[in-house]
């Protein structure tokens, strides 16, 4: 009887034990669950806003019979006017993340024609834009020198200011020309996306049409 009354005695210590044990933590390295098919890819995530209230973005580059032109767009995503005035400061580096040697033309006029209008002040308004451009030649006409491709790019709104790194679809692929024109800052319309819809008014009382002449 108390070798029987023992072993109750170890078994139900053992079960106590067992049911007040942590339970064992889930595998790493388990493959997770594949997508849905048909299912979206998440959008890519938006640049940020910088420190000082601006942010810069690429708009995609343009190609016919050698030339080349890449948008840019600053929003002022602040919360204060932001004043540009002049030329964008870019600079272009390779794969590797080195500096390329660029002769910059503000107006791009030894380029090619149409990007050439002066500078002039502009504040934008917290939500408001600016567009320039950047254009270039893909020519090779000296085979002893190497052609020239940026990889990555650094957009400043002007000289002295800090500049911001932006994401290309494409190498500025520059030949051996050596050379990259800016156009000036320029005012642009506001984004259709983010302006209210026109406000519905209950229509005017009819009245006799007036003769404009």
């Amino acid at each position: 009887m108390r070798k029987a009354a023992a072993r109750i005695g170890l078994l139900t210590g053992a079960t106590l034990l067992a049911g007040c044990a942590p339970a064992p933590d889930p595998v790493d390295g388990l493959p997770s669950a594949p997508p849905r098919p048909g299912a979206e890819a998440a959008p890519p995530a938006t640049a940020a806003c910088s420190p000082e209230g601006i942010r810069i973005t690429g708009l995609g580059v343009s190609a016919a019979m050698g030339l080349r032109a890449m948008g840019l767009e600053l929003v002022n995503c602040g919360d204060r006017p932001y004043e540009l005035r002049g030329y964008p400061a870019v600079a272009l580096r390779d794969a590797d993340g080195d500096a390329i040697t660029v002769r910059i033309i503000p107006g791009a006029a030894p380029i090619t024609a149409g990007f050439d209008h002066p500078p002039t002040r502009i504040v934008l308004a917290p939500g408001e834009r600016a567009g320039a451009a950047l254009i270039w030649r893909n020519l090779v006409t000296d085979p002893t020198v190497v052609a020239t491709a940026g990889a990555e790019l650094d957009v400043a709104p002007s000289t002295g200011r800090p500049a911001y790194p932006v994401t290309l679809d494409g190498p500025i692929d520059l030949g051996n020309t050596g050379r990259l024109g800016v156009s000036a800052w320029k005012r642009r319309d506001a984004d259709p996306a983010t302006q209210a819809p026109p406000r519905s008014d209950p229509p005017a009382p009819s009245t006799s049409p007036v003769n404009p002449l």
